[in-house]
């Protein structure tokens, strides 16, 4: 292994571990918690060699939220190749999105709700942004209904699954309902061609 190849891995190596650190520390005290001084101390790097990574906490949200979208769209695949039918399909991309949501949520919040300079349905989206809404649309398509444009009936679908796991992180809606709440969501909105 070359020298240059050998630094460009620890760089490569660096840059998880701020994104990992900042992930934990926001998951674990919110994203108020995460500073650049607060990375640095726990990396063990100094202020000026996160800022060699990334201009600051905007990046560095990005950067989350772009990792947690990678992580939401295997996860959606993954469920929806192991469901039958197309309900089967809807249903098991729904509970795995709320799931996702429930179980990152400081993740999710980079994702969907706080600034990281990510552009969303532009033609410069990043890739991992586009390809957890393709995971969306691949199972959510072909329940669309006669008429309905594809991609409008996944953005649709999409808002309403943001809106049941925001509120219910915030304690508008009971947990305790979430499984009667997507069931009622996939049964009224996903048309089964006969």
């Amino acid at each position: 292994m070359s020298v240059q190849e050998r630094k460009e891995r620890e760089r490569a190596d660096r840059e998880r571990l701020i994104v990992a650190t900042a992930r934990e520390l926001a998951e674990q005290q919110g994203w108020d918690a995460v500073t650049t001084r607060r990375l640095a101390e726990r990396i063990e790097y100094s202020q000026p060699v996160l800022y060699s990574h990334f201009r600051g906490k905007r990046e560095i949200i990005g950067a989350v939220a772009l990792e947690g979208a990678a992580e939401m769209a295997a996860s959606l695949r993954a469920a929806t190749a192991a469901a039958e039918g197309p309900r089967g399909r809807v249903a098991a991309l729904a509970r795995t999105y709320l799931d996702f949501a429930a179980r990152n949520p400081a993740v999710y919040e980079a994702m969907f709700q706080l600034d990281g300079g990510l552009a969303f349905a532009r033609e410069d989206t990043p890739e991992p942004l586009k390809d957890a809404f393709a995971a969306l649309l691949e199972s959510l398509g072909e329940v669309a209904g006669e008429g309905v444009h594809p991609g409008l009936f996944t953005e649709t679908f999409w808002a309403a699954l943001h809106g049941l796991a925001t509120l219910t992180k915030a304690g508008r809606l009971p947990p305790e309902y979430t499984e009667q709440r997507t069931r009622l969501l996939v049964e009224r909105l996903a048309v089964i061609a006969s």
